[in-house]
């Protein structure tokens, strides 16, 4: 049984920041959606999709899922890279969707069926002080969350990455990084200052909240080896679930500076697009988590592939799961976190009721758990006029500078 692709849409919508949806539609009226959001460089993706991706699929077999993300990757000639592979990401989405829509399955049962009965997920809390993040840990926690990532604003820095004060949300976490303000958005980083606050702000925590919560903490990139490796050993004490991004991520040999030094544990990877730049750090057990997004590392047929290697070495997914993840591709994470046996943990920052009014989803949340749902396919659908009412508003990630001015990874 064959299923002709007839059509390939690349739908932008912005119903509270951008999206970018890859639609396909087979003869027979089967509809199979891909989430292709690059955060801050989303129409270089629909362009990619659109220009160069479209053409190639139209009247290729919905069915041939790996042959298609072979073909994709392979002759392109030009490889990797998040362009490309959240291209080829969404393409993969799609064609999963269809296969679900079309057998009548959701597309955990068809990579296996459940290895649980829900995925674990991790919440964001945040404050422009201690005062404000507890109220912010308070409100997380009687929503019903077991792990929960701490930020908070370091004094004399101002407010910075992961930052949404609850006196100024009503107590909603609503950070969101991409600034609809041109270039000119900046943030200030100084690193000692930092390092100086965390172990004080654990500590804190631990206090307040006792030892059974899992508390999570991103760096961000911003440490140079050794500065990683010194947060990473001055948090031990307060038995963090994992210490996210602690030094970008490049060079294994910073990585394995770090793991000398302490036994947190680390979490790396949401920059990374495929096993290749993953192996180094899977093969060496630099990792503990690998936190790749399935909208950014070529899809649920890839990163199935980047799983299975880290599952090799005793190494759990932890999926990246920010508001720029769209709720497609929030519904393909977690249809693969059912179905994977090395789950971890799975981020969740709910998106604004905006994008809900365009992205119709069947997933559930209680307790600390989501399930993707039993509709075929992702469970997800695509409403035109909805959208239509949200158009593309350009966007731009911050930079980050230095107290002397220069520019420093954000």
């Amino acid at each position: 049984m064959t299923a002709t692709i007839r059509s390939a849409e690349v739908l932008v919508s912005s119903p509270s920041r951008n999206f970018v949806t890859l639609r396909l539609t087979t003869e027979d009226g089967v509809v199979g959606l891909g989430d292709a959001t690059l955060n801050g460089r989303e129409l270089a993706v629909a362009s990619y999709l659109r220009d160069h991706v479209a053409p190639l699929l139209i009247g290729r077999d919905a069915h041939r899922i790996e042959d298609t993300w072979q073909l994709l990757y392979r002759s392109a000639y030009w490889r990797r890279g998040p362009v490309t592979m959240t291209a080829i990401a969404a393409v993969d989405m799609a064609l999963w969707d269809i296969k679900g829509r079309l057998t009548g399955l959701p597309v955990y049962q068809l990579l296996g069926g459940a290895s649980r009965t829900g995925a674990l997920v991790y919440a964001h809390a945040s404050g422009a002080d201690l005062e404000d993040l507890g109220d912010s840990v308070r409100a997380r926690l009687a929503e019903g969350y077991r792990a929960i990532r701490l930020q908070v604003a370091v004094p004399g820095m101002g407010s910075g990455y992961g930052i949404s004060s609850g006196r100024s949300t009503g107590g909603r976490y609503a950070y969101e990084p991409a600034k609809r303000a041109g270039l000119a958005v900046e943030e200030g980083w100084d690193s000692a200052r930092y390092l100086r606050y965390m172990p004080r702000m654990f500590e804190w925590a631990r206090a307040e909240f006792g030892p059974d919560i899992a508390l999570l903490h991103d760096a961000h990139h911003r440490l140079t080896p050794m500065q990683a490796a010194r947060l990473a050993r001055d948090l031990e004490p307060f038995d963090l679930f994992w210490l996210e991004d602690c030094t970008p991520a490049e060079n294994p040999e910073a990585l394995r500076l770090v793991r000398q030094h302490s036994v947190t544990p680390l979490a790396i990877g949401e920059v990374m697009n495929s096993i290749w730049d993953f192996a180094p750090l899977i093969q060496e057990q630099l990792i503990d988590f690998v936190r790749a997004s399935v909208t950014h590392t070529g899809g649920i047929t890839h990163l199935r592939r980047v799983f299975d290697l880290a599952a090799l070495h005793q190494i759990r997914s932890g999926s990246h799961g920010p508001t720029d993840i769209s709720p497609v591709g929030m519904s393909a994470a977690l249809h693969l976190d059912l179905a994977i046996h090395n789950f971890g943990i799975q981020e969740y920052m709910a998106h604004q009721p905006l994008a809900h009014e365009v992205f119709r989803t069947s997933w559930t949340y209680q307790d600390g758990m989501m399930h993707p749902g039993d509709e075929p396919g992702l469970g997800v659908d695509y409403d035109d006029d909805a959208a239509a009412r949200f158009p593309y508003e350009a966007a731009y990630l911050p930079a980050a500078r230095l107290i002397d001015g220069t520019v420093h990874d954000w």
